[in-house]
């Protein structure tokens, strides 16, 4: 599937043809950078993102400047819920972390949508309910497990989003994202890579045993991942009918 199509991001492809059919025309193809803001704390948010290739990492900045990431969006998801959910703005930004494309909508095109109370609705709120899932559990994590555990899951939930393997990004990228020191991810990559779990070469991280780091994770990504199956499992199945 060339990586443009929109069928790629899973509640595009999950909407009834009536419904996408009257988006399509509206959405458009962007790229994103690694790196790129899409938006700040307190802006107004004037589009949406649905990401087919990219990911997005959304974070929280405290006054001292330091951040870090709460959740992360692909191909499952959307960036922008505050458009739909009454806020307009959110004290978070929304950072590339993986370079790739997004098809955006103007704030207005997906308000009149979701107003219309039908499936785009019903979509938008139960990932919202995923979404807020990977949050808590997130909040949990950086709070209860080492960095290595964190780095683990990081490592686990990028890998689904990005099946190649190989994610361009450096240990201080990584270490803001999780809100550490980078020196405990350098220690934690080290161990991970001294076991053969992965290969950490600059600006480069590739996975080579994912079962590896499924007996190092802590309990946060099964308990985030089984949420999202559970809230959008009949997404998967539309979105299978979608696609063929």
């Amino acid at each position: 599937m060339p990586p443009g199509n929109p069928n790629q991001n899973r509640l595009l492809a999950a909407l009834p043809t009536a419904e996408f059919e009257r988006l399509a025309p509206r959405l458009e193809l962007v790229p994103l950078l690694l790196g790129e803001m899409l938006y700040e704390p307190g802006e107004q948010l004037e589009h949406a993102y649905f990401p087919v290739s990219a990911i997005v990492s959304l974070h929280y900045v405290m006054a001292t400047g330091a951040s870090a990431s709460v959740a992360g969006v692909g191909s499952e998801g959307v960036v922008g819920i505050s458009l739909f959910m009454g806020g307009e703005s959110t004290p978070s930004s929304a950072v590339v972390q993986t370079a790739g494309h997004a098809y955006r909508l103007e704030r207005r095109l997906l308000k009149q949508e979701f107003d219309r109370c039908g499936p785009m609705q019903r979509l938008l709120l139960r990932y919202t309910q995923a979404l807020m899932a990977e949050m808590s559990q997130t909040a949990v994590c950086n709070r209860h497990h080492s960095v290595e555990q964190q780095l683990c899951r990081w490592l686990l939930v990028t890998l689904d989003r990005i099946p190649a393997g190989e994610f361009v990004m450096t240990q201080e990228l990584v270490a803001g994202m999780l809100g550490v020191r980078r020196e405990g991810i350098t220690e934690a990559a080290g161990r991970l890579q001294q076991a053969g779990i992965i290969r950490n070469r600059r600006g480069h991280i590739a996975v080579l045993e994912r079962a590896g780091l499924e007996t190092r994770v802590c309990e946060c990504y099964a308990v985030v991942k089984k949420e999202f199956g559970r809230l959008l499992s009949d997404v998967r199945q539309r979105q299978s009918v979608a696609s063929a």
